[in-house]
């Protein structure tokens, strides 16, 4: 599906759609040869065949989802710097008044990068 990404975009309000295109541009320019798809049913960049990272707007909170738990643990002290972010399993959660630092969203996408390579 091509344009799933930016299709999404255009349907938030513009603060989540700003904040959220943020985190899409930082992993784009982390790894500039993602494609648009989808990861289990939601908006994503794809890096070799595999999701990469999700980023969406849910009800109380921005969610992005590297699709690794392991990921999330290897940023979790990091995001546990940012005001009102949480993380789970497989989940970073976040305010898009206290969005993550383009520092944070780089070492998450290395991570996931470095995991699809090794797999």
């Amino acid at each position: 599906m091509t344009g799933t990404v930016e299709r999404y975009l255009t349907e938030l309000d513009p603060v989540d759609a700003d904040v959220i295109g943020r985190v899409y541009a930082v992993a784009r320019e982390v790894v500039p040869d993602v494609e648009e798809g989808l990861g289990y049913g939601m908006p994503a960049l794809i890096y070799r065949g595999k999701p990469l990272l999700s980023v969406i707007r849910a009800k109380q909170h921005i969610g992005l989802y590297p699709f690794s738990a392991a990921v999330v643990s290897a940023v979790a002290e990091q995001v546990a710097l940012v005001a009102g972010s949480s993380t789970s399993k497989g989940t970073i959660r976040f305010q898009p008044t206290s969005p993550l630092p383009d520092e944070v969203v780089r070492a998450l996408v290395t991570a996931r990068r470095v995991e699809i390579d090794g797999a």
